[in-house]
């Protein structure tokens, strides 16, 4: 974990001029600009104005999106490009210890980057409620459920080609399919069950109750305990994943 810290201290001023800006986007874009449309045609969305509905799903969103980047190139250059996790292990440290090293700088990320989010959402009244804290955790957890499993996927591939097809055909679909910008009910009904079994979705309904001081209930756990066995199974298939790559 010291490297990747060292690491960031050297890049951090970059990164966080994109966490301000990429907020400032989506809320030009799709809060204020998409969501006036929405409101004037249809009165908003489930009895909120655009920009509460839509906000707190991109917020889960985001964090999917960055997951996927810190947990596709990092990681297959680690392995193979600049052979660092080797390094690693060359001292007394573990596989366990590396792979956990890494995903703690990964949630560290998805903590700051959600952390300015709603911290640059907030003054525009993109949140109901101030418990809308709690989507930042929320939102943390959303991108480990994503981010876990991937380092697993990461370890097994020999190049970077799969990494085209994982963008473009799950997290592009995820993004339009799982309740981000519309209540998935609005789905055929094929298709839900899809995005019911997705990270995503859950993560999307948690930080939206979360926005809206809303308390989730028994479906709130269900939510939690979906993104949990994520980040638990992915955490089985990703150490032995780099056990197998990196001992083998």
């Amino acid at each position: 974990m010291t490297h990747h810290l060292a690491v960031y201290r050297r890049t951090w001023k970059g990164s966080i001029v994109g966490r301000f800006a990429s907020p400032l986007f989506f809320l030009l874009s799709m809060g204020l600009g998409l969501g006036a449309l929405v409101d004037d045609r249809a009165g908003g969305v489930g009895g909120l104005p655009y920009l509460r509905f839509v906000v707190p799903g991109i917020l889960a969103m985001q964090a999917m999106m960055l997951a996927f980047g810190d947990s596709t190139y990092a990681v297959m250059g680690y392995i193979k490009w600049n052979r660092m996790y080797s390094a690693m292990l060359a001292t007394p440290l573990r596989v366990g210890e590396v792979l956990g090293g890494h995903l703690a700088v990964v949630a560290l990320q998805l903590a700051v980057a959600t952390a300015i989010f709603v911290a640059v959402a907030a003054p525009f009244g993109a949140f109901g409620s101030w418990w809308v804290l709690l989507a930042v955790p929320v939102a943390v957890l959303t991108g480990m459920a994503f981010a876990v499993p991937v380092f697993a996927l990461a370890a097994r591939l020999e190049d970077d080609s799969g990494f085209s097809i994982l963008f473009r055909f799950v997290m592009t679909p995820l993004m339009l399919f799982s309740g981000t910008f519309f209540p998935i009910d609005q789905l055929p009904g094929w298709m839900q069950p899809l995005a019911w079994v997705t990270p995503l979705w859950h993560g999307v309904e948690l930080c939206r109750d979360a926005s809206e001081g809303a308390w989730p209930g028994w479906a709130g756990a269900g939510h939690l305990a979906v993104l949990l066995v994520y980040v638990g199974v992915g955490w089985v298939l990703a150490h032995a994943s780099f056990t197998r790559r990196l001992l083998s």
